[in-house]
């Protein structure tokens, strides 16, 4: 498809003029990295909060004898339809990374800007943490409740565990379980998966428990593990399972095509190619009249 014969969205659907204004102001250059971050954060925030509800109601199920707050299954399902509501929500605005160890994969194998990284890394911890805070309030009464019966019982040993309110939030370490063992169950099966999900629930079990919800030398490993482990599926990949002479799908092209034919990256391209053109009197630009993700963010005057 050629950009000639591009439609886009606000060509057949007028916005209110408020939005209209409101959305030309939030894509300026100078602020459109934090609606990029607020995607991040979302995206975080639409599968931790249903996931961590989910495990709350399982640990309080299992405390209070009650069938019915929740389950294994359910705990999948909702960590795998929250990953699905925030990839179809806010992948479209900044890139879908929703996981640290995702950031920097992209930062040493696609180039993506180390600058970007460390606002997106933030910003995925702060969603996942929001997302707990949003849990705990919900089931604040009951969580008290149950930690409550808990000390009164003399157990206050089971809090800081897989089955106590607080390890709904923040990961701990199994009763019996070595350090090595759990690297290696971490790095291969990973259980915390996202260190913006294992970390933003550890902070708001700090923020709620104080450093008793510290967790130990198992919170690092908890937090940082799925980040070599990232990694190293990547060099996998790209050592045996790429192939460049792979033909490429219609769907993929049309999907390309919808991420990186964005209104603003096309404009800003052009932008960079007609400076190119004056500075250097000739009509080829910097980058071969090829439009990247990372476009926008290089443009003429958005370097910082």
């Amino acid at each position: 498809m050629s950009r000639t014969s591009t439609v886009y969205l606000g060509d057949i659907r007028q916005r209110h003029g408020i939005f209209t204004i409101w959305e030309r102001q939030r894509n300026r250059r100078e602020v459109h990295w934090l609606m990029e971050c607020f995607a991040e954060a979302l995206g975080v925030f639409l599968y931790v909060f249903p996931g961590v509800g989910s495990t709350l109601g399982f640990i309080l199920g299992g405390i209070s004898k009650q069938q019915g707050l929740s389950s294994l299954f359910q705990i999948g399902s909702a960590y795998a339809l929250g990953i699905l509501f925030a990839l179809g929500i806010a992948a479209g605005t900044s890139g879908g990374h929703f996981n640290p160890a995702v950031t920097i994969a992209f930062v040493l194998f696609r180039g993506f800007p180390v600058r970007k990284a460390l606002r997106y890394i933030p910003a995925q911890i702060f969603g996942g943490y929001i997302a707990c805070m949003l849990v705990y309030y919900q089931w604040r009464p009951l969580v008290n409740e149950m930690v409550d019966g808990l000390t009164a019982a003399k157990e206050e040993a089971l809090l800081f565990t897989p089955n106590g309110p607080p390890g709904a939030f923040a990961l701990y370490l199994l009763p019996g379980m070595t350090l090595g063992s759990v690297f290696l169950n971490e790095f291969v099966c990973g259980v915390a998966m996202n260190a913006a999900r294992d970390v933003g629930g550890r902070l708001w079990a700090l923020s709620i428990w104080g450093t008793e919800a510290a967790g130990g030398r198992y919170a690092a490993i908890a937090a940082l593990t799925n980040i070599p482990a990232t990694i190293f599926a990547v060099i996998l990949y790209e050592v045996f399972l790429a192939d460049s002479d792979r033909p490429v799908t219609p769907q993929a092209l049309e999907h390309g095509h919808l991420a990186h034919g964005n209104r603003r990256l096309v404009q800003a391209e052009e932008r960079a190619h007609n400076m190119d053109t004056v500075e250097n009197g000739q009509s080829t630009s910097r980058n071969s009249g090829k439009v990247s993700i990372e476009t926008y963010e290089v443009a003429p005057g958005t370097r910082q």
